[in-house]
């Protein structure tokens, strides 16, 4: 009996454990750039996204993609929540990669997402896939490991430690940076949405292209910055804080700049 009773919670804690690695951001840092983004809606828009999202907040709706990777009917989307590179590439040379790319990734998803959503004749459950997924998507993006290098997952196969746990580059960079903070989502948008109407207009003018290449520079500079089983802790901390709030300031402020050019 004690055999078993072990046994399930091993499983249990197996089921919790994995679908983490694979999550973009974790649940805090999604909320959050879903909770700014909502701050930042023009009335038209909010309406449109109420009608679609019924009482499901942005906050909330923006880990439904990460959520339903438990349901195989939803494995073609895994592609989405990501664009990996082979090498570091300059501006002209990523906007020139992407400019032909036509794969399922994180930039062709957004692409298409926008054009859809825009479609007066979409049935009621595209509006809601394509909605949840557009907001993930952008957020996504903003987390710099999901436009990292494609030999190594995004820093998923480099092992770190953080605070002497074994884990990984990307996972420091999706969920433990955020969780070491100990807020939660709406006292953690409190304490960094602050931007002015000037931050705002530049960072929605910017192109999805744009949004890439500034996330991938980040992550050049946390391949350089890091070796493997390295120990990662409150000086890493202490260097990367402002970093990771810009980013999921921008994400949120530039997720409420492409639903109001859809929906206002």
């Amino acid at each position: 009996m004690r055999n078993r009773v072990m046994k399930m919670i091993i499983a249990l804690v197996a089921v919790i454990y994995i679908p983490a690695q694979v999550m973009a951001w974790g649940q805090q840092g999604h909320r959050i750039s879903g909770q700014i983004a909502d701050s930042y809606l023009n009335p038209k828009a909010r309406k449109a996204i109420k009608a679609i999202l019924g009482n499901e907040s942005i906050a909330m709706a923006s880990n439904w993609a990460d959520f339903i990777k438990s349901d195989s009917t939803y494995n073609y989307l895994y592609n989405w929540h990501f664009v990996n590179f082979d090498k570091a590439l300059t501006q002209p040379e990523m906007e020139a990669y992407l400019k032909v790319d036509t794969i399922a990734d994180a930039y062709t998803k957004i692409n298409f997402l926008t054009i859809e959503l825009k479609k007066k004749n979409l049935s009621a459950n595209n509006k809601l896939l394509y909605l949840r997924m557009l907001i993930h998507i952008v957020e996504d993006i903003h987390q710099p490991m999901h436009t990292g290098h494609l030999s190594d997952k995004g820093g998923n196969d480099i092992k770190v430690l953080w605070m002497n746990n074994p884990s990984n580059l990307h996972s420091v960079w999706d969920s433990q940076l955020i969780d070491f903070q100990q807020l939660s989502y709406t006292e953690y948008v409190a304490a960094i949405n602050h931007t002015t109407a000037a931050q705002r207009t530049k960072w929605q003018q910017a192109s999805v292209s744009q949004w890439v290449f500034e996330s991938n520079q980040i992550a050049q500079k946390l391949y350089a910055d890091v070796k493997p089983d390295e120990k990662l802790g409150y000086r890493y901390n202490f260097k990367y804080i402002d970093t990771l709030n810009q980013q999921l300031v921008k994400g949120g402020v530039r997720l409420a700049g492409l639903l109001n050019q859809i929906f206002g």
